[in-house]
């Protein structure tokens, strides 16, 4: 028995010792020599070479036919493809978009951006009588909603100036935003200050924040906002603890995918 034992602690340590291998060799992002894998892990030499060779084995890393570099195999990048893919956005922001509910009560929604328009994919509900709603699949503009303004300032410049001269910029309201400079302005400022606000600009007396989820390429896949009507919400509570809140659920929500902030 204790020799078994023995052998299964061996065992418990080599599988650590190997997953940090692929931890440090991620991290790196770029071809590594056996001698600097060895000097970050703090191993002679003889055990990383072992547990490299049975890496490989797996398709984990592979070896640089010329220089004997050690980096990532397309087994890791299919196993890593196949875990992102197994993430539904919606169950993992769920049970947060229900606390910004519980906190707050005012109406959460959840949306993307789809051919120029914003698409709600999920809503939590206010308990509230009056309260704002657009079921998941409802669509609306994208320049004069705060979710379609946060997933509009994350866009690269050369698809943002496709989508203004593609998008007519009708004005909804009067506080509608209907110049293409003017909007460029507001989409640099809610990427300087990491949320974007609708104060009237799609719908008279509805107010909403939105700030912008990533994934794990630190790219804008989706956006959370809170809404409700102007007598429930005044500009400062908007901008201040509301504000705050969405951003925190958004961050939250972009870690679960993979997302790490700088």
């Amino acid at each position: 028995m204790p020799v078994t034992r023995v052998n299964k602690t061996k065992g418990v340590q080599a599988v650590d010792r190997a997953l940090t291998i692929l931890e440090v060799m991620a991290r790196e992002g770029s071809p590594m020599m056996l001698s600097a894998i060895s000097a970050e892990l703090r191993l002679n030499i003889s055990t990383v070479h072992r547990l490299l060779n049975a890496l490989a084995a797996h398709g984990l890393v592979e070896q640089e036919p010329y220089q004997g570099r050690y980096r990532l195999g397309i087994k890791a990048f299919e196993i890593g493809n196949r875990a992102l893919y197994s993430l539904d956005i919606r169950a993992i922001a769920r049970p947060l978009l229900n606390q910004l509910v519980d906190d707050f009560n005012e109406t959460v929604n959840l949306s993307i951006l789809d051919k120029y328009e914003v698409v709600y994919i999920d809503q939590v509900e206010s308990n509230q009588i009056i309260k704002m709603l657009a079921r998941p699949g409802t669509r609306a503009p994208a320049y004069c909603t705060a979710a379609g303004k946060v997933l509009l300032a994350y866009l690269d410049d050369k698809l943002l100036t496709r989508y203004l001269k593609d998008v007519p910029l009708l004005p909804y309201t009067a506080a509608t935003i209907s110049e293409p400079q003017q909007l460029r302005y507001e989409l640099q400022k809610i990427r300087s200050q990491g949320f974007a606000l609708d104060q009237g600009e799609r719908e008279d007396e509805v107010r909403c924040v939105a700030a912008p989820v990533f994934n794990h390429e630190d790219k804008v896949i989706a956006a959370v906002s809170l809404s409700g009507p102007a007598n429930r919400i005044p500009t400062e509570v908007l901008t201040g603890r509301l504000a705050t809140a969405v951003v925190q659920v958004a961050l939250k929500i972009s870690q679960h995918l993979g997302y790490r902030c700088s």
